[in-house]
Formats: structure tokens, C-alpha cells, sequence
């Protein structure tokens, strides 16, 4: 099978787990500023797609140069081999962004690129008419950054944060990939207890379950790549998803726990839960944060509280910071991980962090604040 070079792209805070999650699964990699590189066959393409918890998409590199004038753009997209992608009838729509760089107007750009494309495969494919672009989907994206173009091939499609199990949500729901990103920077072993005190639709206690089980999180949905004839052997997509169903753990008990004080946000959860297949791993309750209590040790805390960005809801998402460090600070061997925007938090939870980690909830500047706890043997 060929190889290519690969990304997967990520918010900006995750690359680092991104890496982690490509090492784990056998490939060496490159991890830079929004995305992390990688090598694979086009296997490797649905292997990555099917088990990236943090990534937001897989893509293949189809070309990388410098360019500071639409006449190099184009001379230099045009000389690479896009017939060993693109069939004749395939539709390629081209996405562009362009910073810093003398090639700054994103609609010229991304025109001159479908053009150079075009000419390409038209000499190939001994076309004197237009491509009829009636068959697959092949979405490219041109992105030029202080003069160097890269040109890529989008193989996920819908990006890889939709699961498939969100059936509804509340207000300002995380992404999956970010609620799976605050599991892992958790350090959570399955064999110990898991709660969200404010869990909303259920995100994060769901990618929990999924994390706990070994599930690939995108075992049961599908991506842009698989409608490729061209490129992908027919029945190689449910042979990487049987490798992978054949690698999830179902028997393993795991004490997940996921509270709110809004009934319907609990309704929420649960029919998420069950889209999700995971009913009888997480217990969904509707409780305030003030009234949560626990005889259990070791145990993990993972919440995203509301921000309170609005001055009148300032007062009361302080109180519930409050009621938080008041419950949590004796809980000495749990550990905690409270995601806000709320730079003032360890003030009113009344205890500095043991670290801080900026992360992009979107384009929202956040942090995750940690307080480790020490384990009871």
C-alpha cells in the first residue's frame, strides 16, 4: 500500500495529546502547532480516524512549497501528481486560509488552486471539456503561513468530534474531542471512581465510559474517505472497525458518576448515554454540587462549570466555586480538574492549583485547573 503523509489536525493545547494518542497506536510523529505529522497507508488513514479521541481530522498532505505570487501558486500545484488522488469524476472543492503572507486574498487563492488542479487532471485524463466532478467528495484545503503553502486532502468529512451518540444537548455543550482531552490530562485509571458534578448533556462521563472500555470513538460513525473507490479496497473500512471493536474491554466495571442540578440536562445525558450504548456503565443523577457527598478514596473529578459570563450570572457561578473548594479541598486523595474561563476560580474555590493548563474551547481561552491528590494504597 503507498504511504503518505499525514496530519491530524487539533485545537491549539491538545497537540501534545494528540502525539500521545499516534505514539500509542505504533507511529512515530511530528507534533507542531495545530496539527501533529505522521506516516500511513491509506489503513493507517481509517485506523487514525476510527480511534482519535482528541484530533479533530485526518488529512493527507498532497503537497508542501513556498509562494509569493499566483504565478508560483500556480505552476507549483499544478506540477503535483493529483491524478493519484482524484479520479476523473471526483468533486473537489477547495477551502482556503492564508496568514502573514503575500498571497493574502483567501477567494483568489483558493481559485487558482481549483484551476491548477484542473489543468492537471485534464491533461491526464485527456479532458477538452469540463471535469464533470459528479462522483466522490474530495474536500481540499489550501493554507498558505508566512509564504509556505500546504496543499491537503480531508479525509474525515464531518469533523471527528461528532461521535454520533449526541442526540440532543444543552446550551454550550463541550466538543467530545475536548471532554475526551480533559479525561486523559485526568490520569483516570478505569478502577477507580469517576464524577462529573455538573455534566450537563453528559459528555464528559461519556467519553469517559469510552476511554474506560478501550471503544474507539469513532467506531460507529463514518468518514469521507470511505467513498473513495480509488483509493480504499473494498471491505477495508469494516475490517479496521472489527480490529478495533475486537480490542474493547466490555467487561470491565466502571464507577462513573454524572450529576447536575437541572432535571432536563440529566433527561439529556441519559438519552445521549443510551445513544451511546452505555447505559449500564454511568449513573445519572440530578443533585446540586452542594449536596454531593462520597465515602470513596481515589477518586476523579472532571467538571466544566458555567463560566458566568454574563455580569448576572457572575454572583452565582462564584457561589458554586465556593460550594466546590468547601466540598472538595478535604477530599484529599481525589484529584480534581476544573475547566473555566474564569481566571479568578482558585480565588474563590480558596485553594492556588497544583498546575494550570491553557486550553481553546473553541476559540475560548480557558483553563484547566488541577489539584492532584495523593493516593491512598
Amino acid at each position: 500500500m503507498q504511504e503518505y503523509q499525514l496530519i491530524a489536525t487539533a485545537a491549539s493545547g491538545i497537540e501534545a495529546l494528540v502525539g500521545k494518542e499516534l505514539r500509542n497506536l505504533g507511529y512515530d510523529t511530528r507534533v507542531e502547532n495545530g496539527r501533529v505529522r505522521y506516516i500511513g497507508t491509506i489503513k493507517d488513514v481509517l485506523n487514525t480516524n476510527i480511534w482519535l479521541r482528541t484530533a479533530d481530522r485526518v488529512k493527507i498532505i498532497v503537497g508542501e512549497f513556498e509562494a509569493k505570487t499566483f504565478e508560483e501558486l500556480f505552476d507549483r500545484t499544478e506540477a503535483l501528481p493529483w491524478e493519484n488522488l482524484l479520479p476523473v469524476d471526483a468533486q473537489f472543492p477547495v477551502e482556503g486560509k492564508s496568514h502573514h503572507s503575500q498571497l493574502h486574498n483567501v477567494p483568489s487563492v483558493q481559485a487558482i488552486v481549483k484551476k491548477a488542479i484542473v489543468r492537471r487532471l485534464s491533461d491526464v485524463y485527456h479532458r477538452r471539456t469540463r471535469l464533470p466532478e459528479t462522483g466522490a467528495l474530495y474536500p481540499l484545503e489550501v493554507a498558505i503561513n508566512k509564504d509556505h503553502v500546504m496543499l491537503t486532502l480531508d479525509t474525515t468529512g464531518d469533523s471527528l468530534f461528532k461521535r454520533g451518540y449526541r442526540k440532543a444537548k444543552g446550551g454550550a455543550p463541550l466538543k467530545e474531542n475536548m471532554a475526551a482531552a480533559l479525561v486523559m490530562l485526568a490520569h483516570w485509571f478505569p478502577d477507580n471512581p469517576f464524577v462529573d458534578p455538573v455534566c450537563g448533556s453528559g459528555t464528559i462521563p461519556i467519553e469517559a465510559a469510552l476511554y474506560g472500555h478501550n471503544i474507539a470513538p469513532g467506531i460507529n460513525r463514518s468518514f469521507v474517505c470511505e467513498q473513495w473507490t480509488n483509493l480504499v479496497p473494498d471491505g477495508l473500512a469494516d475490517d479496521v472497525r472489527d480490529e478495533a471493536d475486537s480490542k474493547a474491554d466490555y467487561d470491565v466495571e466502571l464507577d462513573i458518576h454524572g450529576y447536575d442540578i437541572d432535571q432536563n440536562m440529566i433527561d439529556i445525558a441519559q438519552e445521549n448515554c443510551r445513544a451511546a450504548g452505555l447505559t449500564h456503565d454511568i449513573t445519572f443523577k440530578q443533585l446540586a454540587v452542594k449536596d454531593w457527598h462520597t465515602d470513596k478514596i481515589n477518586g476523579v473529578i472532571v467538571a466544566n462549570p458555567p463560566y458566568g459570563e454574563r455580569l448576572s450570572d457572575k454572583e452565582t457561578v462564584h457561589e458554586l466555586y465556593r460550594q466546590m473548594g468547601k466540598i472538595y479541598r478535604p477530599m484529599t486523595t481525589w484529584s480534581k480538574y476544573i475547566l473555566t474561563a474564569d481566571l479568578e476560580f482558585e480565588k474563590y474555590y480558596g485553594a492556588p492549583a497544583t498546575k494550570k493548563r491553557k486550553l481553546y474551547n473553541g476559540a475560548l481561552r480557558t483553563d484547566l485547573f488541577q489539584y492532584w491528590g495523593k493516593k491512598k494504597r
